[in-house]
């Protein structure tokens, strides 16, 4: 058995094998959203007697109240000043390229003014609250805290508020530091879907934010899912991607490896290359049998690219545009020697990373965009985690005392075709205003 599909768009029933590797089955386990429907309604009612019950049972951490699960600033500095030196100077040297470029998604308040004086524009403000979950235990995701905090402090959130579950009261060390770089305010040691409901509804000691964002597991994605509406949320994320545009020019070796570096993620992640080239293709598959069996994830490796990996030969680096714009990748990598030439034609793709140098695991680390990217196609319709993701836009309207006798003939006329003679009326009588 092969380690990894092989398709050619001349084969006849190319679009059905594409189709089938696409697939993705995003249907949700009937028992995880009882569970979290209920654990939701629970803190609803209860509040923070639910989150420590909870708190006790699936975290094994014993606390009277709220406030002991909260995580003082003092010890997420003593995690950052006990760091080794060069695990510090990576963390601080990540968030501050991340600062940098989100700086540059900020928008400002603006406006303009007509000829007869009516003001129009928009006000730019950023939101209340916000909430980030963090995964805790053994996994650490400190890139996770910095992708996810520091936009919303450049927004201007000024109350970020980040929890993490702490299973038998382990506090992960480096995702306490990476709060302290990223300006996060508030730390609480709990997680799961007790803590979405937390952030989302409020307790008698949690006043409820306005958004939620961070991953999390299946309980986690499902209680996000839930709350929508009562909150914003930033996405509900499906597995890892990657899709690598090649010409040849590459060494295989390299782009082996960055397959495998989202193909390890977890056995539904999914890893293609596009290549006009059918001798480079056998030379990126021959890396591939050579370099899996020396990586630690090799059993995760072979499960995905078996059943949703694939390297496809295409008739040309055109038409692996057009591939790409059918797949909207979550990651897509264009390693041709003139990137630069294709990225016009490239519409649909979460982050797209030019040229043989620009590996995507920079880009989930430091290169300085953002790594919470659209997944599943949803690169069609959606953009990654941003500035804007934490500002509101609120319409700007001061009409003049001419601009309403312009305005208020138009709006009179269409509201009366509406049968909404309030409206209509509304708008004539600032026709004949009192002298």
């Amino acid at each position: 058995m092969s380690l990894i599909n092989r398709l050619d768009t001349r084969a006849t029933d190319f679009d059905t094998a594409l189709t089938t590797l696409l697939a993705y089955d995003a249907s949700q386990d009937d028992s995880i959203e009882t569970t979290v429907r209920d654990i939701l309604k629970d803190v609803q009612s209860r509040g923070d007697a639910a989150v420590l019950d909870y708190t006790r049972r699936f975290d094994h951490v014993n606390a009277n109240t709220l406030a002991e699960l909260e995580i003082p600033r003092t010890q997420w500095l003593a995690a950052l000043n006990n760091l080794p030196t060069d695990q510090r100077e990576a963390l601080e040297a990540a968030a501050q390229r991340v600062r940098d470029y989100h700086n540059h998604q900020r928008a400002e308040t603006w406006t303009y003014t007509e000829p007869d004086g009516t003001m129009l524009g928009q006000q730019i403000t950023p939101l209340d609250r916000v909430g980030l979950y963090v995964p805790g235990g053994k996994a650490a995701y400190p890139s996770s805290v910095l992708m996810n905090a520091i936009p919303a402090k450049v927004a201007g959130v000024p109350e970020l508020i980040m929890v993490t579950p702490t299973p038998g009261g382990t506090r992960n060390p480096i995702v306490l530091a990476a709060a302290a770089v990223a300006g996060v305010d508030r730390v609480f040691a709990m997680g799961g879907a007790q803590a979405v409901a937390a952030l989302a509804y409020g307790t008698a000691s949690l006043a409820p934010v306005d958004k939620i964002v961070g991953p999390g597991n299946a309980y986690v994605a499902a209680a996000k899912r839930r709350v929508f509406g009562v909150v914003g949320i930033d996405m509900i994320a499906g597995p890892s991607e990657i899709l690598i545009l090649a010409d040849g020019s590459t060494p295989a070796e390299w782009l082996a490896i960055d397959l495998f570096s989202q193909a390890e993620h977890d056995e539904l992640a999914q890893a293609i290359l596009l290549c006009p080239d059918a001798d480079y293709l056998d030379a990126v598959e021959a890396a591939i049998e050579r370099l899996l069996p020396t990586q630690p994830r090799a059993d995760i490796l072979r499960t995905s690219l078996a059943n949703r990996g694939a390297l496809i030969h295409t008739a040309s680096l055109q038409e692996a545009c057009t591939l790409v714009n059918r797949i909207a990748p979550e990651h897509l990598e264009i390693s041709t020697a003139d990137p630069q030439a294709l990225l016009p034609q490239i519409r649909h793709a979460g982050a797209i990373f030019l040229g043989a140098y620009s590996s995507e695991s920079l880009g989930d680390y430091c290169a300085g965009p953002n790594h919470v990217l659209p997944t599943a196609r949803t690169a069609r319709f959606s953009s990654p985690l941003g500035v804007y993701d934490f500002q509101k836009r609120s319409s700007l309207i001061q009409v003049s005392a001419q601009g309403a006798q312009t305005l208020g003939r138009i709006a009179a006329t269409l509201a009366t075709g509406e049968g909404l003679h309030a409206h209509a009326a509304s708008a004539t009588l600032r026709l004949n205003p009192p002298a």
